[in-house]
């Protein structure tokens, strides 16, 4: 798989931020905020969204091959379609992306992850619109749409699920993709991703999650009932202790993720 030539510039913008935006819990922003400079660090807070991006990244590719009908031996396969990566953080995604030809915007609602998502482009010469808002306020800006929409664990820390799900598709354009990846809530994700992850193994810090805001692949549906999209999936992941690894897995007791298109007209 190959990478586009990196490309010189980081657009990095800070705007104000509705009052009381749906998508924003300030507890969890603040909590975010506070280790905002170990996003790139694989061995730190962010350790096991590191551990977890080869699968996701490559379910992403995966999809918007199929999606957008692109060569897949391209060196670049997705020149010409926008991105939009929703709680992008420290720009995980927002990069490798980038390198496979889209045009990237990545929003956060802590300006202390754009800050960090920024300087980090900026040491690899890529070009991705990075933004301190909030899928809501791009709404009210009219933004333009886009291709392909990320939201990626970012769901289950909203303080409304619903409508932070409706506007993110909003956004979405005719014969776009978007895909969501989020934490189900089962007893199964109360043992793993809370009480192990957070006080046993200390993978994330304590307080992470809250388990009461998973959400189950039947709720994550209903958001969208009568709203002309279609939504599939599960499609779950699954950690493998003794390889250390992730992968995909028929298992979507834990982590899974969903894929969502306009309805066909």
């Amino acid at each position: 798989m190959g990478v586009d030539r990196p490309r010189r510039g980081v657009q990095h913008t800070l705007v104000t931020l509705s009052a009381n935006p749906s998508s924003i819990d300030p507890a969890d922003v603040a909590r975010f905020s506070a280790i905002a400079g170990a996003w790139w660090d694989p061995h730190g807070a962010f350790a096991p969204l590191h551990r977890l991006n080869p699968v996701r990244l490559a379910f992403i590719r995966g999809e918007a091959l199929k999606r957008f009908a692109r060569d897949a031996s391209a060196r670049a396969p997705f020149k010409g379609l926008r991105l939009l990566d929703i709680g992008c953080g420290g720009g995980l995604l927002c990069e490798p992306m980038t390198r496979l030809g889209f045009t990237v915007t990545g929003v956060d609602a802590s300006p202390r992850n754009i800050a960090v998502a920024g300087a980090h482009a900026a040491q690899g010469e890529l070009a991705i619109d990075y933004r301190a808002t909030t899928a809501e306020d791009l709404l009210a800006g009219g933004e333009a749409p886009f291709d392909l929409v990320l939201t990626m664990e970012v769901i289950e820390h909203v303080a409304d699920p619903g409508v932070f799900l409706r506007d993110c598709a909003r956004l979405l354009a005719p014969g776009g993709l978007m895909i969501v990846a989020t934490l189900n809530r089962t007893l199964k994700s109360l043992a793993l991703a809370k009480i192990a992850a957070e006080y046993v193994l200390r993978w994330a810090p304590v307080g992470t999650h809250d388990w009461r805001k998973f959400i189950t692949p039947a709720e994550l549906r209903g958001f969208l009932a009568g709203q002309d999209f279609e939504v599939a999936g599960p499609f779950g992941m699954a950690f493998d202790p003794l390889a250390g690894r992730w992968s995909r897995s028929a298992d979507s007791k834990v982590n899974y993720m969903m894929t969502i298109v306009p309805s066909a007209t």
